[in-house]
């Protein structure tokens, strides 16, 4: 098993991190991960309402060097665009079809999948087939995306964070995201808070090439916003390995 991280710096679980790249498939894409949290800015507030989202569309553009990310330009921030900004930073390249745009919705596009209720990321990743999404703690490394739930509740009216896995130990779980009420940093939770974890490890990012051949909108997504779910759903529609 990994070693668990509780009160380590970033930079260490940077560090950790590299020096497993050829433990794991797929950790190199984790390692670009840390990387570009450790570029995030700090602060800047939580707020989740529509005016925040259409912040995004002026942090992030494509240029002739690849994507390109200024996440100063999305403060206040909330925790699926943040991670949405990091995703960008760590792919470095890709297509328009990457970028939000304004009054994006929910289940439509790239970033509509990602921001979707319930397991969006989780379902974009396992649609793309650019990663595997599962459970378990102990298969955990830094640098994945982990969606929490904080109650039973999945769809139109959960209560949960998607946030960069940095580590856990037998009582706490320590992330990196946009945070109530800070904005931009990282958090550590006791793990008995988690009603129900996904985590998602990003194994093939090439696959991400294929994002503007997707359906304009994925339905399921976006009822998600609106309609209640199981976790027998997710499992199906996700691939998660139990």
């Amino acid at each position: 098993m990994w070693i668990k991280f509780a009160g380590v710096t970033l930079g260490a679980v940077v560090a950790i991190s590299c020096a497993h790249v050829a433990a794991d498939e797929g950790s190199d894409f984790n390692v670009k991960v840390l990387a570009a949290v450790r570029t995030m800015p700090a602060g800047g507030g939580y707020d989740g309402s529509d005016a925040t989202k259409n912040l995004l569309p002026g942090a992030c553009s494509l240029t002739d060097q690849g994507l390109r990310v200024d996440a100063r330009q999305a403060k206040p921030s909330f925790c699926s665009g943040a991670t949405y900004l990091v995703l960008l930073k760590a792919l470095g390249h890709g297509s328009e079809a990457l970028l939000p745009v304004v009054d994006h919705q929910d289940g439509h596009g790239v970033f509509g999948r990602w921001n979707a209720n319930g397991p969006g990321s989780a379902k974009l990743v396992a649609d793309l087939r650019a990663g595997r999404n599962f459970t378990s703690w102990d298969e955990a490394r830094p640098g994945d995306f982990l969606k929490i739930w904080w109650t039973d509740r999945i769809g139109g009216r959960e209560r949960g964070h998607l946030v960069v896995y940095l580590g856990h130990d037998a009582e706490s779980l320590r992330f990196w995201s946009s945070n109530q009420p800070g904005g931009y940093g990282t958090k550590s939770v006791p793990r008995s808070d988690c009603r129900r974890v996904l985590f998602t490890r990003i194994t093939r990012p090439d696959q991400f090439a294929a994002a503007g051949r997707l359906p304009a909108v994925d339905p399921w997504l976006a009822r998600m916003l609106r309609d209640d779910f199981t976790w027998e759903e997710v499992v199906a529609k996700c691939d998660v390995a139990e």
